[in-house]
């Protein structure tokens, strides 16, 4: 039964229903806000909301429901009602509801908190999905103290995002942080990639077919087709169920179709690839392309795993270099390992010493100190003086400068 239809415009931008008390729908189009926002004077402004207050009316009703799916579509809205939103989600699934996430459209900044309390997240290949860093209007003057007040408030907002993007993803906080202060788009792939949604919504039509435990032998449309030697069906096909045990046995008795390759009335199976692909084309087809999906699946996690080590490791070592290239090294235009980090950063402090030094020698050339010898003993000469008669010398000048004046 519906619960709520919010419908400011013609078209419904936000529903909650239930039909049967165990599982419910949740359709989340619009913008996020406390209360509905309303113009100078005070009258409700038109336009696509999810408001708070009607938003936790309805979910306390459907709060014993073990099935929930949430159709997303939202550019966002206010971060402290997108975060109370997220966490009442969360406290169902740890009361055992299963969340599941559809991106119909977009889940940008709030909504993709909301998005990653499910505990799946499913999107389209078109879909879009974006974070960034909290912000807001300042009206008014401020001095540096207020100022600082308020960029250290908007830290700690951005710290509470990072919590949520964390737990979904895997990823380092520091990294998140990153992601959000270069205000990070996604399309659908690119959001199961880095680990903000689960699944790919793919226009494909399901496969009749299935795989005993062992991966030896396939059951296409109700037939068992045995693989030859040293061949397994791809982990990607699903294994057998007793319905597909069921519909091989009731074809036992069905007549072969005539493929012009018959042993005592019987239809003989394929032994070798070959044989295989010339029998059922469409098969090994499908066989081969399952192969290559799961190699190319394994091939993305492997590749995400090291893109995660690779962060962690130069989180572990940052706090010893400039931030600057601290960050050029984890996603600027040549990034690199946290070990090419400290040869780099070795390579710069190297660098800079020369041309600390060189400076030194210019400036001590350019002072002529390099000329100014040392200052003779008392029984050096120099010049046939000695330094007793200098002083002989500089007392008689004295002297007589005392008669002129």
């Amino acid at each position: 039964m519906p619960f709520r239809k919010n419908v400011n415009v013609q078209k419904e931008v936000y529903a909650m229903a239930s039909k049967d008390g165990n599982s419910a729908e949740i359709t989340m189009y619009g913008y996020i806000y406390e209360q509905q926002p309303t113009d100078w004077d005070g009258n409700p402004i038109d336009g696509q909301y999810i408001l708070l207050s009607e938003f936790l009316e309805d979910l306390q009703q459907i709060s014993g429901c073990k099935k929930i799916t949430v159709r997303m579509n939202s550019y966002g809205g206010d971060a402290g009602v997108s975060n109370t939103i997220h966490n009442r989600l969360r406290d169902l699934a740890r009361a055992g509801a299963k969340l599941t996430c559809i991106v119909d459209g977009v889940a940008m900044s709030g909504g993709s908190l909301i998005m990653c309390a499910c505990d799946t997240v499913k999107v389209n290949p078109s879909s879009l999905i974006m974070i960034h860093k909290c912000w807001g209007f300042m009206f008014g003057g401020y001095n540096a103290d207020e100022l600082r007040e308020i960029a250290d408030e908007q830290d700690e907002w951005d710290k509470m995002q990072a919590e949520i993007y964390a737990r979904k993803t895997g990823m380092s906080k520091d990294e998140i942080l990153g992601l959000m202060a270069d205000t990070t788009y996604m399309t659908g792939r690119e959001a199961v990639e880095k680990g903000f949604a689960d699944e790919v919504l793919e226009d494909i039509e399901p496969l009749n077919i299935a795989a005993s435990a062992d991966g030896r032998t396939l059951f296409v449309g109700g037939r068992q087709m045995h693989l030859a030697p040293g061949m397994f069906a791809p982990d990607t096909i699903p294994t057998v169920t007793p319905a597909a045990k069921a519909a091989v046995e009731a074809n036992k008795n069905q007549p072969a179709k005539d493929s012009g390759n018959q042993e005592g009335g019987q239809k003989s199976m394929a032994k070798t690839v070959d044989e295989l692909r010339q029998e059922s084309p469409d098969l090994v087809a499908q066989i081969e392309e399952g192969a290559r999906s799961a190699a190319t699946k394994e091939a993305g996690k492997n590749a995400a795993d090291a893109e995660r080590r690779r962060i962690q490791e130069i989180d572990e070592i940052a706090a010893q270099f400039d931030p600057a290239i601290v960050q050029e090294a984890k996603y600027g235009e040549h990034p690199c390992t946290a070990q090419e980090l400290a040869f780099r950063a070795a390579k710069e402090a190297a660098a800079q010493g020369g041309k600390f030094l060189a400076g030194l020698k210019e400036d001590a050339k350019a002072s002529g100190t390099g000329n100014v010898g040392a200052a003779p003993s008392p029984n050096d000469e120099g010049d046939g003086c000695t330094l007793e008669q200098a002083r002989v010398d500089a007392k008689a000048f004295n002297e007589s400068r005392k008669e002129i004046r």
